[in-house]
């Protein structure tokens, strides 16, 4: 049987184009002819041995096997950079301090530090996991050369916004919530302390939904916060990342809640050019958000 080699400026042009939705933006970005994209899918088909698009509509979307393509394609990319990486900048040396939410310290942060770590041995990183207002506080004054923050409209001098997410209601993965707004009793609500953004996008769409609330459970932690979701002592709110398995979001529909609004997401760079590490770190957390995104939108 004749082993299969996948190239990967295809895949890398495959996965580009499902990233940005269109194909056609693929080619401006990757300096290639959209006529030059359409052949490489057509290779990509080819290769596969069976068909990774179908009709939708006007559009395309995946098979069962192009799904299946694009998670491989896009690992296949991963290691590729990592290695051309860890080759090219061998040498890569310094001190790098990222700053995070708790939110992504035990799903993204294992991940990307990693991944830094085999490609830049000589690096040492500094991760510290903290709530919105400390994170912007320590980017500013240059305690943090990188920090990963939901975005309460605060700008900082070098920020890029990296897209938004959805905010749901959180509640027991094993059971049903026990309130429902047909009983007419206030929402009893598990909440970070103030200040916190989520709480507020909650007890505002409450406010214009005419539904009343009352604070049930305030933790300083995130995991604080899930054992009290686990348990029902109230309903939470927050993003569909970095769940832990014993909380689940809830279909608002379903116990009468209104849809909450999503949450928009910013990397803060202390410089406008980072030192070589700092600038190669934040191209790895880019990579892992927007994974993480992707899943969101799933």
């Amino acid at each position: 049987m004749r082993r299969t080699i996948f190239d990967l400026d295809v895949l890398r042009s495959f996965s580009t184009g499902m990233e940005l939705g269109n194909f056609a933006k693929a080619a401006e970005k990757l300096g290639r002819s959209t006529s030059a994209v359409s052949a490489q899918l057509k290779k990509l088909e080819e290769q596969a041995g069976t068909p990774i698009f179908r009709k939708a509509g006007r559009g395309l979307a995946l098979t069962d096997a192009g799904e299946t393509m694009l998670g491989y394609a896009r690992r296949l990319l991963e290691l590729n950079d990592e290695a051309a990486a860890a080759v090219h900048s061998i040498e890569l040396e310094g001190w790098v301090r990222l700053g995070l939410q708790e939110d992504f310290g035990e799903t993204l942060l294992p991940e990307v530090l990693g991944r830094f770590a085999r490609a830049h041995p000589k690096v040492r990183v500094e991760a510290r996991v903290v709530r919105n207002v400390e994170l912007l506080e320590r980017v500013t004054s240059g305690k943090l050369d990188l920090a990963l923050a939901w975005s309460d409209g605060t700008a900082t001098a070098h920020c890029e916004r990296i897209g938004e997410v959805p905010m749901r209601w959180i509640g027991p993965a094993e059971r049903s919530p026990d309130w429902h707004a047909a009983s007419g009793e206030p929402i009893p609500l598990a909440s970070l302390e103030a200040p916190c953004l989520m709480r507020s996008a909650a007890t505002r769409a409450l406010d214009e939904a005419g539904i009343s609330w009352r604070l049930a459970f305030v933790s300083s932690s995130l995991g604080g916060l899930w054992a009290a979701a686990a348990a029902g002592l109230g309903i939470s709110i927050r993003t569909p990342i970095g769940l832990p398995a014993k909380v689940r979001p809830l279909a608002p529909e379903t116990i009468g809640l209104p849809d909450l609004p999503k949450l928009g997401l910013v990397l803060h760079r202390a410089e406008a050019e980072p030192q070589p590490a700092a600038a190669r770190l934040a191209e790895l957390v880019l990579q892992s958000v927007h994974g993480a995104l992707r899943g969101t939108a799933a």
